[in-house]
């Protein structure tokens, strides 16, 4: 009775101990399957509008979906005469003064689905740091996860409001470049469906007097903006 239990034994400890060549135990990646629920969009998104800062710094709201259409401004509306116009003397038509061009339009989402990560650079620096890599590792592996490779997504490089606005504006620049760079070389994905652009100080996470150090708003933003 004794032997047949020591044989019985040996033969359960062999089934448990079976491994398949070039298999492995499935392994859940929390972080990156997070990142993809966050950017993801829902079924139900519906229409988002898309933020247009005018000329006098207000903010207008156009019904258009914020993660997949281009920036749009509306065109002008032809005015229409409810009558003729009765005939007369022919008007004085005066030049109308040349109007002011314009300043350049950032496109930016409203609430296109996006995710803020916090980004170490050294001061005044768009090299990532270690500890930076490691924050956007789960990011590489998201973005060439099934379900967001039919998508496109703009980096936005976010700083602080130390420091000259312009050398903020170009810190931006270069370190959305740096995040946009270092996905594609590591992680693979293909460089067309990144777009890099810096924000420097003009859209604080964290409201801010001048000149206040705040590391929330030293920031890259992903955005999703469609396919």
């Amino acid at each position: 009775m004794t032997r047949l239990a020591m044989l019985l034994g040996a033969v359960a400890a062999a089934t448990t101990t079976l491994v398949f060549p070039g298999t492995a135990p499935a392994q859940t990646d929390a972080a990156a399957q997070a990142l993809i629920d966050r950017l993801r969009p829902s079924a139900n998104a519906g229409t988002r509008g898309l933020r247009i800062p005018g000329a006098d710094g207000a903010t207008q709201t156009a019904p258009a979906p914020a993660w997949q259409a281009p920036l749009q401004r509306p065109a002008a509306a032809q005015p229409r005469d409810a009558a003729p116009r009765p005939a007369g003397p022919p008007a004085t038509v005066t030049a109308a003064a040349p109007r002011p061009p314009l300043p350049a339009v950032r496109e930016t989402t409203a609430d296109a689905p996006s995710v803020s990560i916090t980004i170490t650079f050294p001061t005044g620096s768009a090299t990532l740091t270690p500890e930076s890599e490691r924050a956007l590792a789960p990011l590489g592996r998201a973005l060439t996860a099934s379900e967001l490779a039919p998508f496109r997504f703009r980096i936005e490089g976010h700083t602080d409001s130390v420091g000259d606005a312009a050398q903020n504006q170009g810190l931006s620049d270069r370190r959305a470049a740096a995040v946009r760079n270092y996905l594609i070389t590591t992680f693979g994905v293909d460089e067309a469906r990144l777009v890099a652009v810096g924000f420097g100080s003009a859209q604080l996470l964290v409201q801010t007097p001048p000149q206040t150090p705040e590391l929330r708003n030293r920031r890259v933003q992903i955005v999703n903006i469609g396919n």
